[in-house]
């Protein structure tokens, strides 16, 4: 933590103290890291040689280990690639390594050549149910699919190819996550070596909205509002959950007082958003409206408390209601993060209020697929890079990976074989367990912002906050507006202390920004 007696002295620049100060290392500053570097050595010291021109980088190391962790999750799915998939349910869930993507090659007539959206469906699923970008996703690779020979066949190539694009968007969010936070490119090992992310990355289409989302925050972090809200756009148009951002960027807008660069950052994401479903929404509107309607419609699925209420009480709950209940769940968890947001004592970071409103979307629902834990992965990386909370969540997040397929395994196996309702929902409970106490030590963070690891570590302000980072407050409300101002701005030629945030003497730096 940084002391009163650092001190750091600007003559020329101001910027020098944001954009030249060394990188954080999370071995001397995380004891968890510290006991897990032992196995390559133990922490580097204070003279370890540093090559910064040199090809392992840190950007480059989170890289290529994301990519092998990627690469040991499709591992991880080879006795189903090889046979389980094609040979009735059962094997596919005992195994652990089930993934929609080959079953919708046949199920959502790619395997046909039908186009998305514009050409009806056999069977009870009329239209692809996905948003146009994903289709247009899922489409590109049916394209590259030049495979010949059995089905069997087909939809093996098929997942390769998809593996292999997704694995493209895996590099894409490694990068983006590690760069966001200028000096603390090392947080994103949380991502790259999260067991998590490896054993869910195939399952579905999510990555790629997450790396257009994790290049969105990387832009907002280098104050490029515009390129954020198209890249926003864009992810919304692969997943609706991205366009939550908005919400916790227009409150520290508010805060800040910075109405341009929101109103720059919405424009850009809802043009993006319009550019890619305007042409389906014209052309082909029963096709296009099937996201919509399908999500509206959606039963009480796999992994939200609304499961395990019924299940436990044997009362089946009107979809009508659920998604009533949900809509007001939701909208009391976001007014419950407005007021977080304009009374905290210090603004808080924007990772930190993503995470959150993201965490009450997945909490709140009426459905959780495994892979959903991807929308966090990134945004708990930034929010709270502390390995102990990020391993705690990720263990209970492994649970309810294995719990899921040992509870279907069980409910299509005629000998019973697997996990019951009672165990499934105890991964359930786990796994909305797991997801509070994270959410939780970030809400700790932001009240007490002394404790947050990015302020605590180097005393930034946000470094993925771009024009919000040492923003002076506009807005505030409650406590905050009782307290002084915290800025980080520094002006030539004067001397800056470092503190310890939060403490009672603490001062910003002095000076005219």
């Amino acid at each position: 933590m940084p002391s009163a007696e650092e001190k750091s002295v600007h003559h020329d620049r101001p910027d020098v103290a944001r954009h030249d100060r060394p990188d954080v290392r999370p071995t001397r500053r995380d004891p968890v890291a510290a006991s897990g570097s032992e196995l390559i050595g133990g922490p580097a010291g204070r003279w370890a040689l540093r090559s910064p021109g040199g090809f392992l980088t840190p950007v480059r190391v989170v890289s290529l280990l994301a990519i092998g962790m990627f690469a040991l999750g499709m591992v991880q799915k080879m006795p189903c690639y090889n046979w389980a998939w094609f040979r009735g349910a059962g094997a596919q869930y005992t195994h652990g390594c089930y993934s929609d993507i080959p079953h919708l090659y046949l199920g959502r007539g790619f395997s046909e050549g039908l186009l998305p959206y514009f050409d009806r469906l056999p069977g009870d699923m009329e239209y692809l149910e996905y948003p146009v970008l994903t289709g247009l996703f899922m489409q590109v690779a049916s394209w590259l699919n030049l495979a010949d020979g059995s089905l069997q066949n087909q939809e093996q190539v098929y997942w390769l190819i998809n593996a292999g694009m997704l694995m493209i968007c895996t590099a894409v969010i490694a990068v983006c996550v590690a760069r966001t936070h200028r000096h603390r490119p090392w947080d994103a090992l949380l991502l790259a070596l999260a067991p998590a992310f490896a054993l869910t990355a195939t399952i579905n289409w999510d990555l790629l909205a997450v790396a257009l989302t994790a290049a969105a925050m990387l832009m907002w972090s280098r104050g490029r509002p515009l390129a954020f809200g198209i890249l926003l756009g864009l992810a919304t148009a692969a997943k609706l959950y991205p366009v939550l951002l908005l919400g916790p960027l227009f409150l520290l807008c508010w805060r800040a007082g910075k109405w341009r660069e929101f109103a720059t950052a919405a424009l850009g994401a809802a043009g993006a958003w319009l550019v890619v479903n305007l042409p389906v929404m014209l052309l082909a509107p029963e096709g296009w409206k099937k996201f919509y309607t399908f999500s509206q419609e959606r039963q009480i699925d796999f992994g939200s408390f609304w499961l395990i209420i019924t299940q436990r009480t044997g009362e089946s709950i009107e979809v009508e209601t659920v998604n009533t209940y949900a809509t007001l769940l939701m909208i009391l968890a976001c007014v419950g993060i407005a007021v977080l947001t304009l009374c905290a004592p210090r603004r808080p970071r924007f990772a930190q209020l993503a995470l959150l409103v993201v965490a009450a979307f997945i909490l709140t629902n009426k459905v959780y697929s495994p892979q959903y834990v991807l929308w966090l992965i990134p945004l708990a990386a930034l929010a709270r890079p502390r390995w102990r909370d990020f391993l705690i969540w990720q263990a209970c997040e492994v649970m309810y990976f294995l719990g899921i397929w040992m509870y279907l395994a069980y409910t299509t196996n005629d000998k019973h074989h697997g996990l019951p309702a009672e165990g499934y929902q105890v991964a359930i409970a786990l796994h909305l367990l797991g997801t509070l106490y994270l959410c939780g030590m970030v809400v700790r963070d932001i009240l007490l912002p002394e404790r947050d690891p990015v302020r605590q570590d180097d005393g930034s302000d946000d470094p993925s906050g771009g024009v919000l980072d040492g923003a002076e407050d506009r807005f505030v409300r409650g406590r905050a507006a009782r307290l002084p101002a915290h800025t980080a701005h520094t002006a030539p030629a004067v001397t800056v202390e470092r503190v310890e945030w939060g403490t009672a003497h603490g001062k910003a730096a002095e000076g005219s920004s």
